[in-house]
């Protein structure tokens, strides 16, 4: 989390304003207006309109709530289009709503030597029986950025809607509803320097038209409607502050910060014996993620020797269950990911490719 965003978590917590919403006096109002704010500040970032705004615990939660909804408006013979290249948070939350209600769910395949996935392997699965388009913007295993505005494009000309999975790629690139063409879209905060909070826009007339699954006394209109229980108020107040600080920055100022320190990285990583990488090889259309393995070797004693030399990287699939497979990794560990973000330099970098190196030699 960014100074700023964990100042104002604090700040709210300790500000006797703690309580809870629609109340008669101060400390409620207070709570009432730090949600506003964070819808506002939400809807600047994804260039989007404040009313279709609403948080919940994270993406994956969020989005089996939102998939629940919307499975109660399709009918057996309708269609869902996902892809492979996507979260399981993405794929799984559709795939069980879906089954719920008899709905066919398929997925468009990637190219496993390129990490690309072609927007005709998506739009080739778009008929007249698609009701939802459920993409990616970016790869959270690869850092592969698909075409998403052609996928939408060709959704909406059959009457489809498109959902866009935008939590890798909000902190790397700027979010734009119109310019993707997403009627939905969803980030974490924690990804953009802030808090654990899932913050999702659904444009506001499709959202007013969906059953939300709430308590009676929730409100009957409105984005509040899908926000089960009393909010993260200290939550939201880091939120705002992460979100200000993306936006008073500029996303194309930290996506050359992240840019500059990632090039050396991915070519680095290609010159090392005994290490493969999976997905792009140049930095075109991909954000600063790299999956890699050291021939041999499984990743998670990759990751473990790394953080033996206080070098944090994940090891597995990160939940990209159909990269995995798609892969043939998941049978053998998955794979490493190393990411870099703004506060990453080049001494990090530095200190990864040698210690990649060190191991791979052993």
């Amino acid at each position: 989390m960014v100074d700023s965003a964990i100042a104002a978590m604090a700040q709210f917590a300790a500000s006797g304003h703690v309580a809870n919403s629609h109340g008669a006096f101060a400390a409620s109002a207070e709570c009432d207006a730090l949600v506003a704010r964070a819808r506002e500040v939400v809807g600047r970032l994804y260039g989007a309109s404040a009313d279709g705004v609403w948080f919940g615990a994270n993406m994956t939660t969020a989005t089996f709530a939102f998939t629940r909804a919307i499975a109660a408006s399709l009918e057996p013979g309708d269609r869902v289009v996902g892809t492979r290249l996507d979260h399981d948070g993405n794929v799984w939350t559709w795939r069980r709503a879906a089954d719920d209600v008899g709905v066919d769910h398929v997925l468009a395949s990637f190219d496993v030597a390129t990490g690309r996935l072609a927007a005709e392997s998506v739009i080739d699965l778009i008929d007249e029986r698609t009701r939802w388009v459920a993409i990616g913007a970016a790869s959270n295993l690869l850092g592969t950025i698909p075409d998403v505005r052609r996928v939408a494009d060709a959704a909406h000309a059959v009457g489809a809607h498109v959902f866009v999975d935008a939590v890798a790629f909000a902190p790397h690139r700027r979010v734009d509803v119109a310019a993707l063409g997403a009627d939905a879209i969803v980030s974490s905060a924690y990804k953009w320097y802030g808090p654990h909070v899932g913050a999702m826009w659904v444009r506001p007339d499709l959202l007013e038209g969906l059953p939300a699954y709430k308590v009676r006394p929730a409100e009957n209109e409105g984005p509040s409607r899908f926000e089960t229980g009393t909010p993260n108020y200290e939550g939201l107040a880091a939120l705002v502050a992460a979100a200000e600080f993306v936006l008073e920055m500029g996303i194309d100022a930290l996506r050359a910060i992240e840019e500059a320190t990632f090039a050396p990285l991915l070519a680095g990583l290609q010159t090392i014996d005994r290490v493969r990488i999976y997905g792009p090889l140049d930095l075109v259309d991909r954000t600063p993620t790299v999956s890699f393995v050291v021939d041999g070797q499984h990743p998670d004693l990759t990751a473990a020797a790394l953080a033996e030399r206080d070098i944090a990287v994940w090891s597995g699939n990160s939940y990209a269950v159909e990269i995995g497979d798609s892969l043939g990794v998941n049978e053998h560990g998955g794979v490493v990911r190393a990411g870099v973000v703004a506060y990453v330099d080049d001494h990090d970098i530095e200190r990864l490719l040698d210690a990649v190196a060190a191991i791979a030699r052993t």
